[in-house]
């Protein structure tokens, strides 16, 4: 028996059904977690639903671009790694969230390109993705077709990983020990 002091999930936000009645044929997933809303769309399905958002759902702001790694996460999930796009419409004063997984084809120790993970990029449709999406590709490896400067942002450009990765360690691989200390009787 469900528990009345719960809320009821909120699986009849109109966004679902604007997306589903313009996507037809697509799978999506659709969650709820403390009021807020989220979307689970295909990478491949990504842009077209995102342009689809912002055009047809009215959601005009990206507040926010996050990567997240699931590795040894307690409950099972489609993917190791997901891309959620914190989008906001105004007029209405709602929030949505649009999240992608994506799943690792080699190890993710180092800082080879993956091919699986790729997603396109959305700088086209909000300018403002652009700075978010470059510190998910530095902190997570996670890259973005069509962007206009995809380079890292937080760390140096010949960082030898990607830190928020859950298997790179805690204490780093050495990059303290052997960076160079300027000090300022250096010139």
């Amino acid at each position: 028996m469900a528990d009345p002091s719960k809320p009821k999930p909120n699986l009849d936000h109109p966004t679902f059904g604007l997306v589903k009645g313009s996507f037809p044929g697509k799978t999506f997933r659709a969650t709820e977690f403390r009021g807020q809303s989220t979307l689970i769309v295909e990478p491949a399905d990504l842009h077209a639903v995102m342009e689809f958002l912002k055009e047809g759902g009215g959601y005009n702001f990206l507040s926010d671009v996050i990567g997240i790694d699931y590795q040894n996460y307690p409950s099972p999930v489609i993917g190791r790694f997901a891309v959620v796009y914190n989008l906001v419409c105004f007029d209405r004063d709602d929030r949505f969230f649009v999240k992608v997984f994506l799943d690792p084809s080699i190890p993710t120790a180092g800082i080879e390109e993956d091919p699986a993970l790729w997603l396109d990029s959305v700088t086209d449709l909000w300018p403002g993705a652009e700075w978010t999406e470059r510190e998910v590709f530095d902190m997570f490896g996670i890259r973005f077709r069509n962007h206009p400067d995809l380079r890292r942002i937080l760390t140096w450009e010949d960082y030898p990983a990607h830190p928020l990765r859950k298997d790179y360690p805690l204490r780093g691989r050495g990059e303290r020990e052997a960076y160079k200390v300027v000090d300022r009787s250096d010139t």
